[in-house]
């Protein structure tokens, strides 16, 4: 579990989830069928009540030594007081496996617990009774039937999927000619934006250690998601998200540095969920590897929520720029993330599709990565307490490609580049079908 065991021990606070333990009990089933509060806190009971003997049974050893020590010197019989130490030392072997063994079962259970959704969070396992909260702009009206951004390549050749099968198989995009181009306008339209917004741009590995998907939370409740590295060294995991490295940048450490600390990054994401879920699916919405902007927070529990308004701000000026209709939906409990404990997510239209879909998913995960990932910080009297950590989607950029293509459809096939992505397309106003 990770290189060190005893990193992940305070993964929790489990006052925080012992204290109205059936409403949080309830809260986590909602979120996660699965979750079981009460067996990973009798299991932690267990841990500390065989702990405690241990520490007994160890304090009366060395009791049990001084006594031959004094006897010794006495020139007094200690033949007997030498049984009880042998004795002992049986009964502290086998304790010593059995803490081992308990500390391993507790902590596996343990860290398969989300965390608890924040109390402005709905309780619905049903992602239909997310709560729309804002809507931006108008949808995009066409005197055709508009095509979706499958159908609208076939023509442009901007991507190339039967290609992109062949090297690596479904799921694996490649992207050709203007397309590129257009990915990687958007891509630094974006990073733009978070710049002016006051964050700092990382360019993290996109491989990193079990530790960091640990600390974010991908391990081990995703692991059968993530595509991994086998080495004789170590074991190397592909990122699903530059949210696991942004975290993973100050495992183990104390910010003395003011806060917020606000990070942006480019990456490709590496996911193993792609996969048949009906032509809605199709080309770009779902893939093995797509790329994404992402914004990371590291803040005071005080400052959080004021620091997710500021990520979100920065996500739907994106849109705004680029001129999008968006909703913002805060998801119920059963459609928030494992390590959040409130998400937005901001969908674009797809008239294409004649659907909405999500561009961006903004959550405050409160202290629990910190928990996991023993990220504190030292406020103004030197005392330390957990950070709390942001991450949002600014944006996935291969969904809002799909949007810009399906929005931006001319009835002769050719779509209309919005005037902000055109100095980073070299003037370019309009991509034309291939002839």
């Amino acid at each position: 579990m990770g290189e060190n065991l005893t990193l992940w021990f305070n993964m929790l606070d489990l006052k925080k989830y012992r204290e109205n333990c059936s409403v949080n009990e309830r809260k986590l089933k909602s979120k996660e069928a699965d979750s079981d509060l009460f067996g990973a806190l009798s299991l932690y009971d267990s841990f500390c009540s065989l702990k405690l003997k241990l520490e007994e049974k160890q304090a009366l050893m060395n009791q049990t030594a001084k006594q031959i020590g004094e006897k010794k010197r006495k020139g007094e019989p200690c033949d007997e007081i030498f049984a009880q130490v042998g004795s002992l030392k049986t009964e502290i072997t086998e304790l010593t496996s059995e803490v081992k063994a308990s500390e391993e079962a507790y902590l596996d259970k343990v860290c398969r617990l989300p965390n608890i959704p924040s109390d402005d969070v709905k309780e619905s396992p049903n992602p239909e009774d997310n709560v729309e909260i804002k809507s931006h702009g108008k949808k995009m009206s066409f005197s055709f039937a508009p095509k979706n951004h499958v159908e609208l390549n076939e023509k442009l050749e901007l991507f190339d999927f039967k290609r992109g099968a062949k090297l690596s198989g479904s799921g694996w995009p490649v992207y050709k000619g203007i397309g590129a181009r257009l990915e990687w306008a958007l891509i630094n339209m974006m990073i733009d934006t978070h710049l002016e917004n006051g964050y700092e741009m990382i360019m993290p590995p996109h491989l990193v250690k079990p530790d960091a998907m640990y600390g974010s939370g991908q391990l081990p409740k995703f692991g059968h998601q993530l595509f991994k590295v086998k080495d004789d060294d170590y074991d190397l995991m592909l990122i699903p998200t530059a949210e696991v490295a942004l975290n993973g940048l100050h495992l183990g450490e104390i910010f003395d540095e003011a806060l917020p600390k606000r990070y942006v990054a480019y990456t490709p994401c590496f996911r193993r969920e792609a996969g048949g879920l009906g032509a809605q699916e199709r080309g770009l919405i779902r893939m093995h590897q797509f790329n994404k902007v992402e914004m990371f927070c590291f803040s005071k529990p005080e400052q959080s929520e004021q620091v997710l308004q500021t990520m979100i701000d920065s996500a739907e000026s994106i849109l705004e720029k680029l001129g999008l209709h968006y909703r913002n939906m805060l998801l119920v409990t059963g459609d928030t993330s494992f390590s959040a404990a409130k998400t937005i997510d901001i969908e674009v239209w797809l008239p294409g599709q004649d659907r909405y879909y999500e561009v961006s998913s903004i959550s405050n995960c409160t202290d629990f990565q910190a928990r996991r990932s023993q990220i504190r910080y030292r406020d103004e009297n030197g005392k330390t307490d957990y950070v709390h950590t942001l991450n949002g989607s600014g944006l996935a950029t291969s969904r809002v490609m799909v949007a810009l293509l399906e929005n931006y459809q001319q009835e002769d096939g050719s779509i209309i580049v919005p005037e902000i992505l055109q100095k980073y397309l070299g003037g370019l106003k309009v991509l034309t079908p291939a002839s």
